[in-house]
C-alpha cells in the first residue's frame, strides 16, 4: 500500500509492477487460472452478485492449490446491514488464512451504517490475523442500488481502519465502470483514496483494451474477470488457463513499467 508521505512522482514510480489477480468460482477454474500465470486468486461467488460469497469448503481446497506467492482473496458477498453477522462472517474468512477479505456494500445506504459494519469486519480479521487485508468495495452505480456515493465509500474504509477500496458496478447488465464514472470522477476517487493511505481497485466489466486508461489513472487494482472467461461472459463462461496468459501478454504489452495490481 501507498503511504502518504512519498511525493508524486514517487508514487509514480513506486506503481511500476503489475500483477493479475483472478477470480474462480471453484476448484477447476483455480486451476487453470494458477496455470495461466495468475498472481492472486480471488475466489467468488457470481451466482450471488457481483461480490458473491463462496463456500468455505471450496475456499479451503482451492488453498490447496495456492503457492509460489500466489495470494489468496475471498469475498463475503453484498453485505447486508448486519455488522454482528458479517463481523462473524470475516471472522470465519480470516480464519481460511486468506490475505484478503472483501465486503461490498451494496445493502448499506449511510456512511454512518458503512462505518458500524466496516469497524466490526475490520476487528474481526484483525483478530484473527493482523497481516490479512480489508478491502472495502462501493458501486460505480451506487444509485441504482441505492448505496452510498464512492467518495464516502473513502471515507468509512478510511474511519474504520481498512486497506483498500474498490469501485465495482453493482448490476451486472453489460454497462461497465466507465458508463457511471467518468475519468475525472475515478481520477478524484483514486486520489482521494490514495491521500487516505488506501489502496485502490477498479472493476465493473472492464475489458482488455480498457487497460491502458485505467492504467493511467493510476490505480493499484483493476477488476477484469469476464475477460478471462470463455465468451467473455463471468457467469456462463469458465475461466482457462488460455486466457489468463493472453492476459498476462496483454498486461505486459500494455502496462509496462506499472505498478497496476489487475483484478479478474
Amino acid at each position: 500500500m501507498l503511504t502518504q508521505n512519498l511525493s508524486r512522482r514517487e508514487r509514480v514510480v513506486c506503481r511500476l509492477k503489475v500483477k493479475l489477480l483472478i477470480s474462480p468460482q471453484n476448484v477447476e477454474e483455480a486451476i487453470e487460472a494458477v496455470a495461466g500465470g495468475a498472481d492472486i486468486i480471488d475466489v467468488k461467488n457470481p451466482k450471488e452478485g457481483p461480490l458473491g460469497a463462496n463456500f468455505p469448503w471450496v475456499i479451503r481446497e482451492i488453498k490447496q492449490f495456492i503457492s509460489g506467492g500466489v495470494e489468496l482473496s475471498c469475498t463475503l458477498g453484498e453485505a447486508p446491514n448486519l455488522p454482528g453477522s458479517m463481523a462473524l462472517a470475516a471472522f470465519g474468512a480470516a480464519s481460511l488464512k486468506v490475505d484478503y477479505v472483501k465486503v461490498g456494500l451494496s445493502n448499506v445506504h449511510t456512511v454512518q451504517n458503512a462505518v458500524g459494519l466496516l469497524e466490526g469486519v475490520v476487528r474481526a480479521v484483525r483478530m484473527c490475523d493482523s497481516k490479512i487485508k480489508v478491502v472495502v468495495a462501493g458501486y460505480g452505480d451506487y444509485f441504482r442500488v441505492n448505496s452510498i456515493e464512492p467518495q464516502f465509500v473513502v471515507q468509512a474504509a478510511f474511519v474504520a481502519k481498512a486497506d483498500v477500496v474498490m469501485l465495482d458496478t453493482a448490476v451486472k447488465d453489460g454497462k461497465n465502470l466507465f458508463a457511471f464514472q467518468s475519468c475525472q470522477q475515478l481520477e478524484a476517487f483514486i486520489g482521494f483514496a490514495h491521500k487516505q493511505g488506501l489502496g485502490v481497485a477498479l472493476a465493473g466489466s472492464l475489458q482488455g483494451q480498457d487497460l491502458g486508461v485505467v492504467k493511467g489513472l493510476g490505480v493499484d487494482f483493476v477488476g477484469l474477470r469476464g475477460a478471462a472467461c470463455e465468451n467473455n461472459n463471468r457467469d456462463t463462461g469458465s475461466i482457462t488457463r488460455e486466457r489468463v496468459r493472453a492476459l498476462v501478454e496483454n498486461i505486459k504489452q500494455t502496462t509496462a513499467n506499472n505498478n497496476t495490481t489487475i483484478v479478474v
